[in-house]
């Protein structure tokens, strides 16, 4: 939240960022009253450069008229070297997944202390699913976080594993018995979860490698592993080989 930013000194750029940046985890909608608060801006002038922040696709209006992130910001963020190609070499392989198991496919990366869902395919069996792509979601109760997390430098495992709220009944708080599990990710190369994020929702993730760094996760949400597992992590482990050898070729090959 920038306070100062109604300043004489502001450009119209730093206001209309700290429009921009009003928005967070907590604030995914906000009025005009409340998003003028957050930015720091009187109410007129916020009223002004929303217009125009909207008509350029980075704000949108919800049909009660709050504002939210556009949709040509998040497009605009995959452009970002982190991730730049990764969703659009890795579809036809999520696609390849999906067809071969009509389950819910996830691509994601690992975004500070948390899962960021790069990409999904929903499954045709109903499963509660709570990640939707541009989400946000706890590395300690998901596969594709559990992945990501086991590869993860060791600051991050700590500030982690120092905060495990609990989701569901079954989410795993006990940082003792989560770093067990952790190492057990590094050993087998997959993560499972048993209705730790959602009832009803079972997943399986591994690792997708650019060469030998862990740069993603891919992972399938169903109702139970108990009869399908490996036959999922098989699948799983073949297209995140793709995926890691389409990373690994130059883009100016790769076309």
């Amino acid at each position: 939240m920038a306070g100062n930013s109604s300043a004489p000194g502001a450009s119209v750029t730093s206001r209309a960022l700290a429009l921009v940046g009003a928005f967070d985890e907590e604030h995914r909608r906000l009025t005009l009253t409340e998003l003028a608060g957050r930015a720091g801006l009187p109410v007129p002038t916020a009223h002004r450069l929303t217009a125009e922040l909207v008509a350029w696709g980075a704000l949108a209006r919800t049909a009660d008229g709050d504002f939210v992130i556009g949709r040509r910001l998040w497009d605009i963020g995959l452009l970002a070297p982190v991730q730049a190609g990764l969703v659009e070499l890795a579809s036809p392989y999520l696609h390849d997944l999906y067809g071969a198991t009509l389950a819910t496919v996830h691509l994601a990366v690992r975004d500070g202390s948390e899962v960021l869902y790069l990409d999904r395919l929903s499954g045709s069996v109903s499963v509660p699913v709570v990640s939707t792509v541009g989400s946000r979601l706890p590395m300690h109760a998901t596969g594709v976080g559990k992945v990501l997390l086991a590869h993860a430098p060791a600051e991050v495992q700590e500030a982690v594993l120092a905060d495990l709220p609990r989701i569901t009944a079954y989410t795993v708080t006990q940082p003792g018995r989560l770093r067990h599990q952790l190492g057990q990710v590094l050993r087998d190369d997959y993560a499972t979860t048993s209705e730790e994020m959602s009832l009803g929702a079972c997943s399986v993730a591994v690792p997708i490698r650019q060469h030998d760094a862990v740069v993603a996760a891919l992972g399938i949400v169903v109702p139970s592993l108990k009869r399908d597992k490996a036959r999922l992590v098989s699948a799983l482990q073949v297209a995140a080989r793709g995926i890691g050898r389409a990373l690994a070729v130059p883009s100016s090959e790769s076309g």
